[in-house]
């Protein structure tokens, strides 16, 4: 394994216990819309015969919240699986123990011990831009969804042309956020290490460029709360 990939997935195991608390007063609860939003994008736009019996992989699950969101906005579209993916063992026991009837695997992005077209929708909030081997990991994506399949990204996104909001926005991000986190969770690197991935991380277009060329279409692309988080829907093309 990369040895920047394991200090990250280390550091994760650490923060696994207050990451659920940390999140909810970070966020002030505003990731709920759009994981909602995620989640309705994603049913609307699978083929009509698949939504009888839904595989949905969610790769790095961490504590599960992606998955809660998946069941709650179902909406009368049958699940048949939800399995979560994460290769931090502490995110994953914390998970399982939310959702003991959910089945959980610990494995990274890039290597995913699944079957070629395998899921009809397959998700990562806030963990792509974790993976080191982000390419590899597209194309780890493209090979487990099915034709047509729906691939839903949530990820705080590096700003072109910031405005006075934006530049709010990352001073909050840069400054206060690294702060509460590490109150909370007694761990200021951790949190310290948001807003550094952030500012190496993509531009969305960017995003959308590698998603093209990983076997994507994107669909829909928005951003929110001063384009700080950006919500990708894409479908599988191979």
């Amino acid at each position: 394994m990369n040895n920047k990939q394991q200090k990250i997935i280390s550091m994760f195991d650490e923060i696994a216990s207050s990451y659920d608390l940390a999140n909810r007063v970070m966020s002030c609860g505003i990731d709920i819309s759009w994981r909602k939003k995620a989640c309705n994008l994603a049913f609307k736009n699978l083929p009509k015969d698949s939504l009888n019996s839904l595989n949905i992989l969610d790769v790095a699950c961490g504590t599960g919240d992606m998955i809660s969101h998946w069941q709650k906005n179902a909406n009368g579209v049958k699940i048949h699986k939800i399995i979560g993916a994460d290769p931090s063992s502490g995110m994953l026991e914390v998970a399982q123990k939310k959702f003991p009837h959910i089945h959980f695997m610990q494995c990274e992005a890039t290597n995913l011990p699944f079957q070629n077209k395998e899921f009809d929708i397959l998700s990562i909030a806030y963990g792509i831009r974790n993976v080191v081997e982000r390419k590899k990991a597209l194309e780890e994506f493209a090979r487990v969804l099915k034709k047509d399949g729906i691939l839903v990204i949530l990820e705080f996104t590096k700003c072109e042309n910031p405005g006075i909001l934006e530049q709010f926005m990352g001073f909050y991000t840069k400054n206060i956020l690294p702060f509460v986190g590490g109150i909370i969770s007694k761990n200021y690197r951790a949190y310290k290490y948001l807003p550094d991935s952030i500012e190496e991380f993509l531009t969305a277009k960017k995003l959308n460029l590698e998603l093209q060329e990983s076997g994507f279409e994107p669909l829909y692309t928005k951003s929110f709360s001063a384009n700080v988080c950006t919500l990708f829907v894409a479908k599988c093309l191979n």
